[in-house]
């Protein structure tokens, strides 16, 4: 599990419902001030239905997924590719049968497909043509995903205005349809008051959304596009150097340039 990720969902979340709750001690309704089922309709309502005129129905249903991906984190290691990666040099220097036996051990799947080519006798250009033109399409495809959350970021704010506009028209009309009774003890600015904070809710709904979930997870997904670029880019590097038989050491000590000094293989 993404420990950073919950943690700081959970975090934001606390600091926010305290802050509500703190102000809505000296309200009439307490924290139920802030809870307002009409207003969390139009705002996510809004989002989703925007979203799903702007993006094709798959990238639209594929949100589950990646959402349980930012929550459950990022098992892979660099490290632990860049070691397969100088295991698997030392068995290119014996052979390309003895190369092709070690495939269905290979753990990554970008390098087993890489190394496949290797096997198969693609010379070196076409094997980083296709690697690399793998990277790029992986990456579009990921990029439009995250741009759903993206875009939700963006709509929800949008919405949230739209909700407090409705709620604005509404008080305006019926305050100028309510009949004036002198008699009565209501104060007018104190029922205004009530009307705009009703009002507000949206947008408070909607900047809420937006910047501790929507945008957040968006950039999440884009930090993990990063990061596998960085990886994969580290594979094809590796499996040109199997291709032409290079000295493991050399491998491990050219590969170890993707990764920080602190995570940098050395060797036992």
């Amino acid at each position: 599990m993404d420990f950073a990720t919950i943690i700081g969902l959970l975090f934001g979340s606390g600091l926010i419902g305290y802050a509500v709750y703190g102000v809505s001690l000296t309200l009439p309704n307490g924290a139920m001030t802030f809870v307002d089922l009409q207003s969390l309709m139009i705002v996510l309502g809004g989002t989703i239905a925007a979203t799903a005129m702007a993006f094709p129905v798959k990238e639209v249903l594929s949100l589950y997924t990646n959402l349980w991906a930012v929550f459950k984190g990022d098992t892979h290691n660099d490290a632990d590719t860049l070691k397969e990666i100088v295991e698997l040099a030392a068995i290119s220097r014996k052979g390309t049968s003895d190369l092709e036996k070690a495939v269905p051990g290979v753990s990554n799947f970008f390098l087993k497909d890489g190394v496949q080519l290797i096997v198969d006798g693609l010379p070196e250009d076409d094997i980083r043509s296709i690697m690399e033109t793998r990277i790029v399409n992986r990456e579009l495809r990921e990029d439009a995903e995250a741009n759903v959350f993206k875009t939700m970021g963006t709509l929800s704010p949008a919405f949230g205005m739209v909700g407090t506009l409705v709620g604005l028209v509404a008080m305006l009309f019926a305050m100028g349809a309510a009949p004036v009774d002198s008699a009565a003890d209501v104060d007018p600015a104190a029922k205004l008051g009530q009307s705009m904070g009703i009002a507000l809710i949206t947008t408070f709904y909607g900047a809420l959304f937006a910047n501790l979930f929507f945008l957040p997870i968006a950039a999440k997904l884009r930090s993990r596009i990063d990061k596998r670029n960085i990886t994969q880019n580290m594979i094809v590097d590796g499996v040109i150097m199997l291709k032409v038989r290079k000295h493991p050491i050399l491998v491990r000590e050219f590969l170890n340039s993707y990764l920080s000094p602190r995570d940098r293989v050395y060797e036992d």
